[in-house]
């Protein structure tokens, strides 16, 4: 009964994996990752939804978000890793902000996706120093990258897009950690499901770098 149980997850997981693939074959290039359309958001109600649009649409953060919302769930203390970059993030929008030059953020971005999803490919998941270190590394590269829509804003605006960010942020690594520990932890650290997730996050860094190298 236990192994038929195991089976159907496996089997529900490799159907998930196949659809989260093909939605990543099929999208390309984002060239607004906020609701706005690249205009910097005037109202505190624009800078929260934009907060929250950036991290959704811009392809290579949902994947970063995602990968850290599973490493999470293996990690011990798996919430600091989280609110580690969460917190980075925030830093790395107020550095944009502050228009404090961080070179090759794009690529950093991307590399940040591949080291993170062949981590989890890899079954590196009782490694929490490590798991903290790369969020809070990665987290300033992303929140750089998040700043540009808020350069030019009034500060109150600045801070409901920093609320957005947080908000969806966590909403997404805690949905997929609560996820990852109902379906994925009770098939261990390095079940197939995990190793299959994470290959697919690192393959689509390695997609986002060549791009990116490419148009560069």
């Amino acid at each position: 009964m236990e192994r038929l149980g195991n089976d159907m997850r496996h089997g529900t997981l490799t159907r998930l994996g196949f659809a989260v693939s093909g939605l990543l074959a099929a999208a390309g290039p984002v060239a607004a990752h906020h609701p706005t359309g690249g205009m910097t958001p005037s109202t505190f109600m624009e800078g929260f939804l934009s907060g929250i649009g950036h991290p959704v649409i811009g392809i290579d953060h949902l994947a970063f978000i995602i990968a850290i919302g599973i490493a999470a769930a293996f990690t011990r203390g798996g919430f600091g890793i989280v609110t580690a970059f969460i917190a980075a993030s925030t830093v790395g929008v107020l550095a944009h902000v502050a228009e404090l030059n961080i070179p090759l953020v794009e690529p950093l971005v991307a590399a940040s996706v591949i080291v993170a999803g062949a981590a989890l490919a890899a079954g590196m998941t009782s490694a929490p120093i490590g798991w903290l270190a790369l969020a809070a590394i990665a987290g300033l590269f992303h929140g750089y990258a998040f700043g540009e829509t808020a350069v030019g804003a009034e500060r109150g605006v600045i801070g409901a897009y920093l609320l957005g960010l947080a908000f969806i942020q966590a909403a997404i690594a805690g949905g997929v950690m609560l996820v990852s520990q109902r379906f994925l932890l009770p098939l261990g650290s390095v079940s197939m499901p995990m190793r299959a997730a994470g290959a697919i996050v690192a393959s689509l860094g390695v997609i986002l770098l060549a791009g990116g190298l490419t148009g560069a």
